[in-house]
């Protein structure tokens, strides 16, 4: 079938800045602790890295979730069943989409990314691997409901989001995203959607914090690039060579922390908004939580999804769980 011509979802102005990245990023830099949301590492530029990211020693997160699609894919084509569009939230390169794509027969993929070329380059290589199905690449902000293309309105959906990505929100906003995910993936027929999504597990704080600050430096740069993408779209003159990059193990709330650290007294424009940053303030890039089996059940319940599966690396390092969207109910 081929990839079909991708859409474009991205809010963007006469000049072409995207309005929501600009409204986060001035928002985020006039808060007392200053913040940029996760979301917006990935640029093309910052996408690549990332990649670069998931094949260190360091980052096993990649390479436990890919032993589970390896191992397991009997067990998916058994839960999941043949025929769902497989819709996929932040698809990046979209490396482990075809472990999953062989497993269980589906109708179609249809990535979503905010990155466009990126997004286009890796559904057209999903599309060669699998020349019978149906890729419809869409570029859009996945943390609202997106309008998927008409082509798959009436087939069940199975979203998929690997990589726990759902650990970069605080929990009101990771709620508020697999709402906004049922909402997207909806029910056909009464056939309720579902959701295959990667958690990351608690364990030994030294080996979470090297997989966030690796010793070639690979991290600090995806990190940075968050800064060159703000000076390069946004008018921006934050001295890149004035911050440093910062990983941190919060233990109250579960949680690795990035932040880029103001090495000086500095001051600089984004978007014509002045900004001044003392040395040793922070600009919070990242959070990473890291799940419990409970911890993850209850996050998935409180956005209305009910946990059917889950599966496990051999080394218990790393969590897919399969959910239901759950009906409508009145009583508890």
């Amino acid at each position: 079938m081929g990839a079909r011509e991708g859409i474009a979802l991205v809010d963007r102005d006469e000049a072409g800045i995207d309005r929501a990245f600009r409204a986060d990023v001035l928002a985020g830099l006039r808060q007392a602790q200053k913040a940029v949301p996760a979301r917006w590492f990935y640029d093309d530029a910052g996408s690549r890295l990332f990649e670069d990211i998931t094949a260190l020693e360091e980052y096993y997160p990649t390479r436990a979730e890919t032993e589970i699609l390896e191992t397991r894919g009997g067990e998916f084509a058994k839960a999941i069943g043949p025929g769902r569009a497989v819709v996929e939230f932040g698809s990046g390169s979209s490396v482990k989409t075809p472990l999953l794509l062989s497993a269980i027969a589906p109708a179609a993929y249809v990535p979503l990314d905010i990155a466009g070329d990126f997004l286009r380059d890796a559904a057209a290589g999903v599309a060669r691997r699998f020349p019978g199905l149906p890729v419809y690449p869409v570029e859009a902000d996945f943390m609202r409901e997106v309008a998927l293309p008409e082509s798959v309105s009436a087939v069940p959906k199975l979203g998929f989001f690997p990589g726990s990505t759902i650990g970069n929100m605080v929990p009101r906003t990771a709620v508020d995203l697999l709402r906004s995910m049922r909402l997207t993936l909806q029910a056909d027929r009464g056939v309720q959607p579902l959701l295959l999504i990667g958690m990351d597990l608690v364990k030994d704080p030294a080996v979470l914090i090297a997989a966030y600050d690796d010793a070639g430096g690979v991290t600090a740069a995806f990190d940075l690039n968050l800064v060159h993408r703000i000076n390069r779209e946004l008018a921006g003159t934050i001295p890149v060579d004035a911050l440093r990059h910062v990983a941190r193990w919060n233990d109250d709330f579960a949680r690795v922390e990035m932040h880029l650290e103001a090495t000086r007294d500095i001051g600089f424009e984004v978007s014509g908004e002045r900004f001044a940053m003392r040395a040793g303030e922070t600009i919070h890039t990242e959070n990473s939580h890291k799940f419990t089996r409970r911890s993850g059940n209850l996050l998935l319940a409180a956005a209305g999804w009910t946990p059917r599966r889950r599966w496990l690396d051999r080394a218990k390092q790393f969590s897919l769980t399969l959910a239901e969207a759950t009906a409508p109910r009145n009583a508890p």
